[in-house]
């Protein structure tokens, strides 16, 4: 029976114990001004951390009573993801009665949905706007928070297009066409008055060919994700048009925590168990970029841990959103996805976040 949340005060007052007080002191930071759940607080300037939509991060209510082995699919490569990767080491898994086996798909999301709609894996973390057109073909599978801001950037050169309104008629190197970075540069063209569709060209390289293909001419902007895009963004010639950080997006999550359908239905405390770890991994990951940054080189390759802290501290890990915020969320992503295209000219978008949404918090 899960019991009621303790204030850090009250947990110190009558635990008395040296494992109380760590847990107390490692989630200081969580702080006693959270609003209601399912409320929604925007995001701070770029750079500081802003706190998440009422979840107690510093409750032991979603601890399970009894040790429960999870396989959690995730891209143990992603910079973003970073926090996921650390949460075991740190602990945070531990304390949630959760063993974990991590299982790494890389940026395959069609595999990893369904290794999850499957009963092959129980839960995942993944961008949103790569996996909603998956999940309205019929994955079952249920999301359950989004966990941060920040991943995707639009790169051109210093003397090329200035403004989404100026890449009309230009080349857009992509690294695949269903990607969450061409998904999310397209509706914002499609808000600029650029139809993503018809007024402009998309071109696919590996991704460390866009940089070349835009010294040579042979594309005007590359969209894509961290941390090479970070890597390209600080070479001499390369600027930065946008980012996922702008405009209504700018308070919005961009990843998320899915469950298995069958997770969330029959066993909905260990699906909130899962998705209150991974909170707290990216808020604790928002105040301890450098033990993150350190933590990471273990799963990353071609990184160092300078990079890793730069690219966490533009991201909003402190951010996050459950119950009616992130549906509201997932909502304005379907929404925007209709209206490029990608999802159907008949989805409802507030159905089907409504539909594809497990508030395992209730």
């Amino acid at each position: 029976m899960p019991i009621s949340p303790l204030n850090r005060r009250q947990l110190l007052a009558l635990a008395g114990t040296a494992t109380a007080a760590t847990f107390a002191s490692r989630f200081a930071w969580a702080g006693s001004s959270h609003a209601d759940h399912g409320s929604h607080a925007g995001h701070a300037s770029h750079g500081a951390q802003p706190v998440g939509s009422g979840l107690d991060l510093e409750s032991d209510r979603w601890v399970l009573p009894e040790p429960r082995k999870i396989k959690l699919a995730t891209n143990l490569n992603a910079v973003c993801l970073a926090p996921v990767a650390v949460a075991d080491s740190q602990g945070i898994f531990k304390r949630h009665n959760l063993d974990v086996e991590f299982v790494n798909f890389g940026n395959s999301t069609e595999v990893l949905l369904e290794s999850m709609a499957t009963g092959n894996a129980d839960a995942a973390t993944g961008m949103a706007l790569r996996w909603l057109k998956a999940l309205e073909q019929g994955f079952d599978v249920k999301l359950t928070a989004g966990t941060h801001g920040g991943c995707l950037r639009l790169l051109t050169l210093e003397d090329g297009p200035k403004s989404f309104e100026a890449l009309k008629g230009t080349t857009i190197g992509v690294t695949d066409m269903a990607a969450a970075d061409k998904n999310f540069f397209s509706l914002m063209l499609k808000r600029h008055g650029v139809d993503p569709v018809r007024d402009v060209t998309w071109r696919v390289y590996p991704i460390d060919l866009l940089s070349v293909a835009l010294q040579k001419g042979e594309i005007q902007a590359a969209s894509g994700s961290d941390p090479l895009m970070y890597r390209v963004k600080q070479q001499p010639g390369f600027a930065e048009l946008a980012t996922n950080m702008i405009e209504e997006y700018a308070n919005m999550s961009c990843c998320v925590v899915g469950v298995s359908g069958e997770l969330a239905r029959n066993d909905t405390p260990v699906a909130a168990a899962i998705t209150h770890s991974i909170l707290q991994a990216h808020a604790w990951a928002s105040h301890n970029p450098d033990a993150v940054a350190e933590e990471f080189l273990k799963f990353a390759i071609n990184t160092s841990k300078e990079e890793v802290h730069a690219i966490l501290t533009e991201h909003t890990h402190g951010y996050y959103s459950v119950g009616n915020t992130f549906v509201k969320e997932i909502a304005v992503y379907a929404r925007d996805l209709k209206n490029v295209e990608v999802l159907r000219p008949r989805t409802d978008p507030l159905e089907f976040a409504e539909s594809i949404h497990a508030d395992v918090f209730a």
